[in-house]
């Protein structure tokens, strides 16, 4: 049985809802931030030395990292689902997007709300993140360009792209990413996404 580590408001939300689009029984234990710090619980170092959020448990096995998470579940538990055909010329655009999303698209999002912390001290990189972000997002914008999903039908490949436009929304950064805005509004109606956020509790990225 997988045992997801689930911190709220985090990245694990989007491992629920992969595991709801499967039908993958599944655990929940769950972890809070805390409420002055908003970091993880201690507890978290107990499951991963790290401790950080998502990470499962799958019997023996502890998988820590969103798209590694993502990645051992479709090859373990998807039957072939949400995932392009490995070999083919969709499954290598499939497995740049689940490297992407955290490997480049979060990056400026992070430095974004850290740097904005810093009041008049974080002026002099504003413009260099606010450079960043307008690349970022309007590659997703432009690979949304005439089609519902990022590879033309739903995969994990926007299950870990997720995340990224559920902060950009938190930001009120979506307006001028019209397919992007779309996309956020399409996956959060689906009945996965939604058994998803029941069972996580409350999310603070939903835009309604």
């Amino acid at each position: 049985m997988i045992v997801v580590h689930h911190l709220n408001d985090s990245r694990s939300q989007r491992i629920l809802w992969l595991l709801e689009e499967l039908g993958v029984s599944y655990e929940i234990k769950r972890y809070q931030r805390d409420p002055q710090t908003r970091l993880a619980p201690p507890e978290l170092k107990a499951v991963h030395p790290l401790g950080k959020s998502p990470v499962i448990t799958d019997g023996e096995r502890v998988v820590h990292e969103s798209g590694a998470i993502i990645d051992y579940v479709i090859r373990r538990h998807g039957g072939g689902r949400l995932a392009p055909a490995l070999g083919s010329e969709a499954y290598e655009s499939y497995l740049q997007w689940l490297h992407y999303a955290e490997g480049s698209a979060m990056l400026p999002l992070l430095m974004f709300m850290y740097v904005s912390r810093l009041g008049e001290a974080g002026q002099p990189l504003h413009a260099r993140i606010e450079s960043e972000i307008a690349n970022h997002m309007g590659y997703v914008e432009g690979a949304l360009d005439g089609r519902e999903w990022l590879l033309g039908e739903l995969s994990a490949a926007d299950i870990q792209m997720s995340f990224v436009g559920e902060v950009m929304g938190a930001f009120s950064r979506l307006d001028g990413y019209p397919n992007i805005k779309a996309w956020v509004k399409r996956f959060q109606a689906r009945p996965a996404y939604r058994t998803a956020l029941e069972k996580g509790g409350a999310y603070s990225f939903v835009q309604a």
